[in-house]
Parts: C-alpha cells; sequence; structure tokens
C-alpha cells in the first residue's frame, strides 16, 4: 500500500495549509491513518490519529488548531492546519495500517505503510 502525501509549503507565523494523503494499491480496508512530523534534530512524533470509527486524537501542542479527516471513501486523510507557528516547521509523515487482501477477499495481513514525507515550513 503506498501513501502519496502533498500540500507542504511555506507559510508565515499566523497562516494555514492543508496537508493531504492518499492511499493507493491493492488491500482490504484501512483502520487507522495518523500524521507524523519530525522536525530537524528531533524525534519524529503523532501530530493526529483518526482511528477505525472515526476518532480522533490530536498531539497537545496542535488542539485546537489543527484538524483531521479522512474522506468517504476511507483512502485518504487531510490535516488542516490553522494558526500556524515557527515551532510547526517540520516534515510531516503521512501513516496508514489496516488489512491486505485474504482468501474471498477476507482481511487478510496487517500491512503499515508510511508517505514519503511533505516538508512545512512556517516563518516568523
Amino acid at each position: 500500500v503506498q501513501l502519496q502525501a502533498s500540500g507542504g509549503g511555506l507559510v508565515q507565523a499566523g497562516g494555514s495549509l492543508r496537508l493531504s494523503c492518499v492511499a493507493s494499491g491493492t488491500y482490504h480496508s484501512i483502520s487507522n491513518m495518523a500524521w507524523y512530523r519530525q522536525a530537524p534534530g528531533k524525534e519524529r512524533e503523532l501530530v493526529a490519529r483518526y482511528t477505525t470509527g472515526g476518532h480522533t486524537d490530536y498531539a497537545t501542542s496542535v488542539k485546537d488548531r489543527f484538524t483531521i479527516f479522512r474522506d468517504s471513501a476511507e483512502r485518504a486523510v487531510y490535516l488542516g492546519m490553522n494558526s500556524l507557528r515557527p515551532e510547526d516547521t517540520a516534515v510531516y509523515y503521512c501513516y496508514a495500517d489496516g488489512f491486505l487482501v485474504g482468501k474471498g477477499w477476507s482481511p487478510g495481513r496487517n500491512f503499515n505503510s508510511w508517505g514519503p514525507g511533505t516538508l512545512v515550513t512556517v516563518s516568523s
């Protein structure tokens, strides 16, 4: 399962961006989709997660500023980012996990995939 992210770029502090991530390939279903980020010299951290059933989780630092949502076909995930701050500067990675196709199109093995990352730069 391949993930392709887009939407990163350069924005001034206080501005907004929307990241998109689309899954492709053959799979039975996607369970969870999420956005992580990694700033220079720091570890990768969870930004927001959209789990099976529609539950969402956010990092404390982005709560009330970022919104994660999925499309109705559940093969794409988006991250709306408002009130951006210089400390939001990072490479943002899309993540998905779920099930590959098994016999008779039943759920098969688990999979987890990462997108290649998209750079978000927030200038002060």
